[in-house]
């Protein structure tokens, strides 16, 4: 057997169990289940990506499964396809509430966000486990086994509606009337008298009303024009056209604005760490308490450092390069944002081989209202199209978990086209397929068709491969070389939820 991905192999502790803990949904004591976790020592990235396509999920180091015919809150895994996603009215509203901020300054009222909820496993983790290190590992194999293993290469924020009362509308003017009418119009909070109308429409020697943005863009435009102009250049003809503004032009207005270098995203590795990361570890932790005190109501000695570091920042996943993978290449990331020189909110994510996995949102309490969490979700579905365009295959973003028993998690299900994956055959079922399913039944088979089967299903527990005691082999050998050992059972439920190609690249440890 051969190595797999860059000389590493993917190295688990699997811990079987059931016991319930506190949902971070419902705030059921006893009511979240997993079907147990692993402990990754280290993991390529291929095989979470893997993993994450049947219903895994990572918290640090720590990697964790749902119960989901036991558990309150099912917890579906969702992806948006990033390249044909368009931007809803309230994703707008958001984008151009950032940008008036980062033109004129402009800090909306402060609103109640909702909390991000996908670290529920964060303290669910595991005993302490077994030290295992990749170098000097010898390998056995069977007969009957292939010789090689092949190279397979937030908190999210849920952003409330303001609860502010609505204006009134006011009373449209009648088609005819004379200068004598008058309309009276009288709320608890309004009294408005208007005198007007002749009925003979507008005043046709004065041009017809505008657009404000029609007038911004032509005032643009002229600027532009003039700068050519005195360069020696003919203007290019604007063109037109009835194609809708894409995400990454919504993004964008504000960089027109001489005000725009306020706002920066960095993208720092954090596994292993990067230099940049490094340099601003001690900010970005800063930002992470404020976060977990005003947002979780953690009391202040919680979000410690070390357990920033475990959550946030330690990664199993090994950083890989790849000749058409992204230039950053594979692994883990924060996305700093940075405003006026300081870090305002951190994006936690994974590059994976065909999508970019949100980990995690946390944010400065200073700016709640920015809808920072939304925001986020936003820009990662951009930067997915833009790491698209250096590796095709990469085209996916994923959210976390969807929960349609939380209507404060429904709005993940907003930001489509997107597909919720079954928990039973695997395989990925548009959302819009899956409502109407999940109003009559917190789980649900979401695939329909009952000849749909999981395609990974384990045939040959065998074949699933073991590290023991520095040495790699399939299970049957192991099996047969320690008879008086009872572990079949737990190996086989580790290789049905790996899934039987996991099965036969991960390397389970036995102790």
């Amino acid at each position: 057997v051969k190595m797999a991905g860059n000389n590493s192999y993917t190295i688990v502790e699997y811990f079987g169990g059931d016991d319930g803990y506190r949902c971070g949904y419902c705030k059921n004591d006893k009511g979240n289940f997993s079907h147990a976790g692993m402990w990754s020592h280290s993991m390529t990235v291929q095989d979470y990506q893997d993993l994450i396509d049947r219903g895994w999920r990572r918290s640090g180091k720590y990697v964790y499964k749902p119960i989901m015919k036991k558990t309150c809150c099912p917890q579906y895994t969702i992806r948006c396809h990033a390249l044909n996603f368009q931007p809803s009215k309230s994703h707008k509203k958001i984008l151009k509430k950032m940008n008036k901020y980062i033109s004129k300054g402009d800090l909306p009222a402060a609103q109640e966000d909702g909390e991000p909820m996908d670290s529920v496993c964060e303290d669910a983790g595991p005993r302490e486990p077994t030290k295992v290190c990749q170098s000097d590992l010898k390998v056995v194999a069977s007969a009957d086994i292939k010789d090689e293993i092949p190279n397979r290469s937030a908190a999210e924020e849920v952003q409330k509606n303001s609860k502010g009362e609505q204006m009134p509308k006011l009373l449209t003017q009648p088609a005819f009337c004379n200068e004598s009418t008058i309309l009276n119009y009288q709320s608890e909070s309004v009294k408005l008298k208007v005198t007007h109308c002749t009925g003979l429409g507008a005043d046709p020697s004065r041009p017809p009303s505008r657009k404000a943005k029609d007038l911004r863009k032509e005032r643009r435009l002229q600027k532009d024009q003039k700068r050519q102009h005195g360069a020696g250049v003919l203007p290019p003809k604007p063109a037109h056209t009835n194609q809708p503004k894409t995400l990454e032009e919504f993004i964008n207005e504000s960089l027109e604005d001489s005000s725009s270098d306020r706002l920066e995203v960095r993208l720092v590795r954090s596994n292993p760490p990067s230099p940049q990361f490094k340099a601003s570890f001690d900010a970005s932790y800063q930002v992470y308490k404020l976060y977990q005190m005003a947002i979780h109501k953690d009391p202040p000695d919680k979000p410690s450092e070390s357990q920033f570091r475990r959550f946030l920042c330690d990664s199993p996943l090994e950083a890989e390069h790849s000749p058409d993978g992204p230039e950053m290449g594979y692994g883990s990331f924060h996305q700093q944002y940075w405003l006026d020189g300081r870090i305002v909110a951190v994006g936690v994510i994974d590059i994976l081989p065909t999508c970019v996995s949100s980990v995690y949102l946390y944010y400065h309490p200073d700016f709640t209202s920015l809808s920072l969490g939304s925001y986020s979700a936003l820009r990662e579905i951009a930067f997915t199209r833009k790491l698209q365009k250096q590796s095709t295959k990469l085209c996916y973003y994923y959210l976390g978990f969807y929960v349609h028993s939380c209507p404060k998690m429904r709005y993940k299900g907003q930001y489509r086209p997107a597909d919720l994956l079954c928990p039973e055959s695997y395989t990925w079922v548009s959302v819009e397929q899956c409502i109407p399913l999940l109003n009559n039944s917190r789980y649900a088979r979401l695939n329909q068709d009952p000849d749909a089967g999981d395609s990974q299903a384990v045939k040959d527990v065998g074949r699933a491969l073991v590290l023991h005691k520095r040495t790699v082999m399939p299970y049957i050998v192991y099996s047969c070389k320690f008879k008086g050992r009872s572990d079949k059972a737990e190996v086989q439920e580790y290789a049905s939820l790996v899934g039987q190609d996991c099965a036969e690249r991960i390397l389970l440890y036995r102790s």
